[in-house]
This record gives C-alpha cells, sequence and structure tokens, in this order.
C-alpha cells in the first residue's frame, strides 16, 4: 500500500512552535536537522552540555504544564541563529540565541512572559549532537535520535470518535501522510517504511499526554485527548517513532510505502 506525505514540520525548540518545511534531508541514526535542537530549561534542571542525557520534560518548559507557550508564534533561522517570537504578527524578541547574550535575553523574555508559572531562573540550553526528545532511547532501536510520524486517518477516526476536529498539530509530529487504514501505523512496529528517498524503521507508537489538551490555535484546554483515545480505541497512542535506516531527502508530496510484511500487531 502506499501512502503520501502531507506535512513536514520541525521543532527548534523544545515546547515551541512547529516549523513547515517543504522538504527535508534525512540522516542515518538522526532526527529532522535543528528539531528540538534547543530547550529552556528550569532553574533546578541538572543538565550538563559536556555530557548530555535525557531528561523528562518536566525539566523544561513545557505545553503539558505551559500552555501559554502556544500563544506564540516562533521561527528559528539555523544560519544566523537567531530566533524571533511574535505574538497576534506583532514581533515581540528576535535575538541570536546561539550566543551567550542573545541567549539569555531570550531566557529573561520566557520568564517574564510566564511570570509566576515558573519558579527560578530559566536558561537556554543545546548540546552538540543532542536532541531534546521526549521519548527514550527505545530498547529495540540503535539510537536515541527518531522522526515521528502521524497517519491523518487515525486522527479521523479519532475526530469521529469525538465529533469535534482535531487539529494536527496537537501531536507536534515530524511528518503527516495520508493513504493508510487508521491506526494501521501500529503494525509496522519493528518494520521498514520506505519516505520519500529515505528508509525508517518503526520502533514505537507514541503515547501520548495531557499537552495534546492544548489548542494551538487558541493556547486554551479545550479536548481531553487522552481519555478519548483511551475510550474509543482501548489506547492512548498517537503516531509512530521511527529511525532513520537509510538516509535520503523527503518532501511533501513524496510516497510513503508500508511494510510489505508486519511483524507486530497493533
Amino acid at each position: 500500500m502506499v501512502g503520501t506525505v502531507t506535512a513536514i514540520y520541525r521543532y527548534p525548540v523544545k515546547g515551541l512552535s512547529a516549523e513547515r518545511m517543504d522538504r527535508v534531508a534525512l540522516l542515518p541514526g538522526q532526527c529532522l536537522p535543528h528539531d528540538r535542537r534547543f530547550a529552556i530549561a528550569l532553574g533546578s534542571t541538572p543538565f550538563d552540555p559536556q555530557r548530555p542525557e535525557w531528561l523528562s520534560k518536566i525539566h523544561f518548559l513545557m505545553l503539558m504544564r505551559d500552555e501559554k507557550l502556544a500563544r506564540l508564534e516562533t521561527g528559528f533561522d539555523a544560519e544566523s541563529g537567531v530566533l524571533t517570537i511574535a505574538e497576534n504578527g506583532r514581533e515581540l524578541l528576535r535575538e541570536r540565541m546561539t550566543e551567550m547574550k542573545g541567549s539569555k535575553l531570550v531566557a529573561e523574555f520566557f520568564a517574564d512572559f510566564l511570570g509566576s508559572a515558573v519558579n527560578g531562573p530559566l536558561r537556554v540550553i543545546e548540546a552538540p549532537g543532542h536532541a531534546f526528545a521526549d521519548a527514550r532511547r527505545k530498547p529495540n532501536a540503535t539510537t536515541d535520535k527518531y522522526v515521528s510520524l502521524i497517519n491523518r486517518a487515525s486522527i479521523a477516526a479519532l475526530e469521529a470518535a469525538m465529533g469535534v476536529p482535531v487539529d494536527p498539530i496537537r501531536f507536534r509530529a515530524n511528518v503527516y501522510f495520508d493513504g493508510a487504514s487508521a491506526w494501521s501505523e501500529h503494525d509496522w512496529i519493528d518494520s521498514e517504511i520506505t519516505v520519500g528517498a529515505a528508509r525508517l524503521r518503526v520502533v514505537s507508537p507514541i503515547t501520548r499526554c495531557a499537552a495534546t489538551q492544548v489548542n494551538p490555535a487558541t493556547a486554551q484546554r479545550d479536548l481531553d485527548i487522552v481519555a478519548a483515545l483511551g475510550l474509543a480505541f482501548g489506547h492512548i497512542n498517537m503516531g509512530v517513532y521511527a529511525e532513520v535506516v537509510a538516509g535520503g531527502e523527503v518532501a511533501v508530496g513524496d510516497t510513503l510505502l508500508e511494510p510489505r510484511a508486519s511483524s507486530a500487531g497493533g
């Protein structure tokens, strides 16, 4: 069966807005370039950039707790290192967050923006080769850097169950696709799929959390996605994580080839 890539996104700063991409070059064992490259750490977060380790999202600004972040539109220019922050089309900050002064000003902006919702000083953190992903390394994976994919048919099934539209960006995935049957992606675990010119191995479903309650357009908690998934489908998953086995370019409109044979049910 064949699917079609309908959208590609990256999230340069963990918890901040998505950046739509027309195409992306994937490398073996890597996530999308600059995806979750930065995080805004709480004052109590124990992160050593010389020895980066996975930390749960509670150590950073995140939509699950800080839904007000969804009011902001952010953009990161990888060449210049400049982060732009706007609200309702009005630019609020433009700083080179790859430099010490700029990263300090970005952290101060978010401390002011969130106010009493955060305790202590914030700081922008990054480490070469590290991505601030939500998922720990999966036991069946060869890397801890994944591409997240979502089947639009599964979102449509959720919409039908809830009786309301569900914005796909609530799930903050990298690649969205059409053409496969709802929930068939759960049958791809430990199998390889072809997306554009890249080959990926699906390693796990993505378990969802309260961050999906937040409407990306209004920054309001208006839908209990997790409860709806559990009630209607008996699981709280939406999408799958996959590791890049063979690199190549992926573009909107490219084909997605499902595994010929599945090794796991879902």
